[in-house]
């Protein structure tokens, strides 16, 4: 799969992540085992994803000359990560979890130009 691939299929998963933060109360028992457990089960794949989208992107902006630098590749990983927890968990602020969600799809929208070019 190729980065862009790579960016594309976390758009979609960010974009139903954002719709579940959105449609969905928050939990009653954010200890419980079962809730756990479903959150495991459903944040696992995504994770996988979101370290194979990383390894490439890194490779990508390493050693060329593209608007995007590593440390944002970094923060961005890091940013979807936070994203995925808090659309299960929703412990942050609406506000903070569209400021999280607007960066990542810039970093997105910034590769896929760089892509482009090259």
């Amino acid at each position: 799969m190729c980065l862009e691939d790579h960016i594309n299929t976390l758009e979609e998963i960010l974009s139903d992540l954002k719709e579940h933060y959105l449609a969905n109360e928050k939990p009653e028992n954010k200890r419980d085992p079962e809730f756990f457990q479903y959150v495991k089960e459903q944040t696992n794949p995504v994770f996988k994803e979101i370290e194979q989208w990383y390894q490439k992107a890194k490779a990508f902006v390493q050693n060329r000359s593209v608007s995007v630098h590593p440390q944002q590749i970094e923060s961005t990983a890091e940013n979807l990560r936070l994203l995925l927890l808090h659309s299960y968990y929703m412990d942050a602020r609406k506000k903070r979890y569209m400021e999280l969600f607007q960066s990542v799809t810039y970093v997105f929208d910034m590769l896929k130009r760089d892509l482009s070019t090259y």
